[in-house]
């Protein structure tokens, strides 16, 4: 007859070894509590071993941060000065010299989408401060015959005096580029003062200076004359050196491509037509092989800084090897292990690259403000950073977490 107790007892009720020794599943914030241990108790070995991470996304954010502020700096400057200005002239080195028609500003202003044009011509002159110097010092300048609306085209504007007229462009007055009045002595045209220059053998009285053009620098380096006294007293022969065609922006292409036709048609390939702002275009495209030099110094930065953590991670298991055996006799597996180490070496390169990217901002916005630059910091950056040191901690915390799964319990806790 069987006990009275026994034969209370339900199968359903029985636990099966296997069940009594199933390890209680580690909920997220238990694992990263695990994690942070590490990290809590070794403050110093921590911060030291994510400052190679910090450096590294420091420096990307500041590599990709810095130039952008700087290229927006540039592309308002741009838009401000006439990014839709087109430059014709002939090819340089022929023979016979190609040269523009006389008629070329009204033939381009014929072009729908021009909204204005102008011309300058070379006229081979030789200019000078005084009658007294060489006539082989010429200060590295050019004398250039100017059409009226030269200043409307280009959005120049007049520093000191006045610009030509219909009336002056007649006579022996000139105008000087920002450099070229430099060059010659003459910052500015006083009050009721009348400076000259010779030009050849001819004086000619300076009635104003104009300030800076960067996307025009041979009028910066340029003395400017009438287009009627040009020919009347330099031997000039009326044909257009450089023709600039302000153009509407949507339609700049368009133009671009049936200028040359329209000045030349039986040659247009001998004409070449460029945008003065594609020389500064050109320097941001030399600047970014720079930054591509520094990105990869910063991703050797982060391998260093990838390494600093892996190094760190094996010391920790090798130092707590007591702690791992004692969680694996309480019944952790080693899925728990390896998840408990790789959450640390996460951690632990995740607040590297959170104090880098801080870092990286405040330098990118304190470089840009002290430069007068728009701050710019692309998201893509600093999200390409936090991940970027994600990415290491997981790869350098692969290896550590693996050795400390495998590392049998009674051999971890004999260990002294």
């Amino acid at each position: 007859m069987k006990p009275k107790s026994a034969s209370r007892i339900s199968p359903k009720s029985r636990i099966s070894p296997k069940a009594r020794t199933k390890p209680v599943r580690l909920s997220p914030g238990d694992l990263l509590r695990l994690g942070l241990l590490g990290i809590r108790t070794r403050k110093m070995r921590a911060a030291l071993s994510a400052l190679g991470i910090s450096i590294g996304i420091a420096t990307m954010i500041v590599v990709v941060g810095i130039p952008a502020s700087s290229q927006k700096a540039l592309m308002a400057e741009l838009s401000a000065l006439g990014t839709n200005t087109l430059r014709a002239e002939p090819m340089p080195d022929q023979e016979p010299p190609v040269k523009l028609p006389e008629q070329a500003v009204g033939m381009t202003d014929r072009i729908g989408p021009v909204e204005s044009s102008s011309a300058v011509a070379n006229t081979h002159a030789l200019v000078r401060r005084s009658d007294r110097t060489s006539e082989n010092d010429t200060s590295g300048l050019t004398v250039l015959a100017t059409r009226l609306n030269l200043l409307t085209t280009l959005r120049g504007s007049v520093q000191s005096g006045r610009f030509l007229d219909a009336t002056t462009q007649k006579f022996p007055t000139a105008v000087l580029g920002h450099a070229a009045a430099a060059r010659l002595g003459i910052p500015a045209v006083p009050p009721g003062a009348a400076p000259q220059v010779r030009i050849n053998d001819t004086w000619f009285t300076v009635v104003g200076v104009l300030e800076a053009m960067p996307l025009s620098p041979e009028v910066e380096r340029s003395v400017l004359v009438g287009w009627d006294a040009a020919k009347a007293r330099l031997g000039f022969d009326g044909h257009p050196t450089v023709l600039y065609a302000q153009v509407r922006e949507e339609a700049l292409e368009d133009v671009r491509a049936v200028l040359a036709p329209t000045l030349n048609p039986q040659t247009p390939g001998l004409i070449q037509v460029s945008r003065p702002s594609d020389a500064l275009l050109a320097k941001r495209a030399t600047e970014s092989t720079f930054s591509a030099l520094f990105l990869g110094l910063a991703g050797v930065a982060l391998l260093v800084g990838g390494i600093g953590v892996a190094n760190t991670m094996v010391i920790s298991v090798l130092e707590r090897r007591k702690e791992i055996g004692l969680r694996r006799a309480l019944g952790a597996n080693r899925g728990q292990i390896r998840g408990q180490f790789l959450t640390e070496s996460v951690a632990l390169s995740a607040l590297g690259g959170l104090a880098g990217t801080i870092l990286g901002v405040a330098a990118t916005l304190g470089y840009a403000l002290y430069q007068g630059w728009p701050p710019v910091v692309p998201p893509a950056g600093v999200a390409g950073g936090i991940g970027g040191a994600v990415l290491v901690g997981v790869v350098a915390g692969v290896y550590p977490s693996v050795r400390a799964a495998r590392l049998p319990p009674t051999e971890a806790l004999a260990s002294t």
